[in-house]
């Protein structure tokens, strides 16, 4: 066996094992950690019942007073907050307002955060699901299983464009090429996409062409920062890929447990990865009217743009690299 065989196979290992380790440790013990919560209360008590809740051990949510019922659904629907407390000062029998489509596993876990505080008060409560998932959605997947489809299908292409004609393109004319291919193949990709869940299996139907231009974007992004790292590393780029978009970016994502649910580096993290910033930006624009997308479209169009300049300077410093070599060898002989 040679080194760099040898290298292949403890990389292909390494891999192996950075993806069981992410898995795990985003999944194995999901925990709630300072979920958004609204509480709309008489202006005596509020203040009582925010305290109360931020105060609880572990920090499991983030409470914030609302001025009103209204206020705090329009909260939820806009994605400040994943739930709402109304407290019933009248009775004994309070509401939680949910919005299941953001994130089934959030949605279920303030639901028994807020009946285990009021078993403990000694007071009853209603849940309330004022945003759930399609019927066609099952459990909320969909968003998450389209958006990894997408993102896969970028980088696997533009990785098998490589492999194609080498893995690192000889000349800045054949990395415009490559970058041209994408552009259309992006947008088949998207429209693909939004038929299959749309129109195919009504899923997430009525929102054709919003999901057709997230699917072009996602896939972009994907594709041309493989193709970057590609250029600029060859094969040690794909294995970069690989580790961001799936080890690091699809456990990460929010797609089977939100941020709230995550360890603190999957939390941190996921937003910032194609994987995460899609799945949010279909889910917001399908089930909350697009609220709470742009910091999803900056970090998509960051990726695009980002990956296709990387992939034309990369290509540069090899033509760079290449002249002075030739220079070199016509001087020694």
């Amino acid at each position: 066996m040679t080194l760099r065989a040898f290298g292949l196979v403890l990389g292909g290992l390494l891999v192996q094992l950075a993806f069981i380790v992410s898995y795990v440790g985003a999944f194995h013990s999901p925990t709630p950690q300072r979920i958004p919560v609204a509480v709309v209360a008489p202006q005596q008590v509020s203040a009582k019942i925010v305290a109360q809740l931020n105060a609880l051990d572990g920090d499991p949510v983030k409470a914030t007073a609302a001025s009103s019922t209204a206020v705090a659904r329009e909260w939820v629907l806009t994605r400040r907050t994943d739930a709402a407390f109304l407290f019933d000062a009248t009775g004994t029998h309070d509401t939680l307002l949910v919005a299941s489509a953001g994130g089934p596993s959030v949605s279920q876990t303030a639901t028994q955060i807020a009946q285990r505080i009021e078993a403990s008060e000694k007071r009853g409560i209603a849940v309330t699901d004022i945003r759930p998932p399609n019927p066609g959605d099952g459990r909320g997947m969909t968003s998450f299983y389209l958006v990894l489809g997408w993102v896969i299908g970028g980088y696997l292409t533009a990785t098998i464009m490589g492999m194609a004609s080498g893995s690192r393109p000889a000349n800045r004319p054949r990395t415009l090429i490559r970058l041209a291919v994408l552009i259309p193949y992006a947008v088949v990709s998207g429209v693909a996409g939004a038929v299959i869940v749309g129109p195919v299996f009504d899923a997430l139907g009525g929102h054709f062409w919003a999901l057709s231009a997230i699917g072009a974007l996602t896939v972009m992004a994907s594709a041309a920062t493989a193709l970057g790292l590609q250029t600029l590393l060859g094969l040690l780029g794909t294995g970069l890929v690989v580790l961001l978009f799936v080890v690091l970016g699809n456990p990460s994502s929010g797609g089977v447990y939100p941020a709230p649910l995550l360890p603190d580096f999957w939390s941190a993290i996921g937003q910032a990865l194609p994987p995460g910033a899609g799945t949010t930006l279909v889910r917001n624009t399908v089930y909350f009217s697009g609220h709470a997308t742009s910091s999803a479209l900056w970090v998509l169009g960051a990726y695009a743009v980002g990956g296709a300049a990387l992939a034309w300077g990369a290509s540069w410093w090899r033509e760079g690299r290449g002249a002075d070599a030739g220079a070199r060898a016509s001087a020694a002989a």
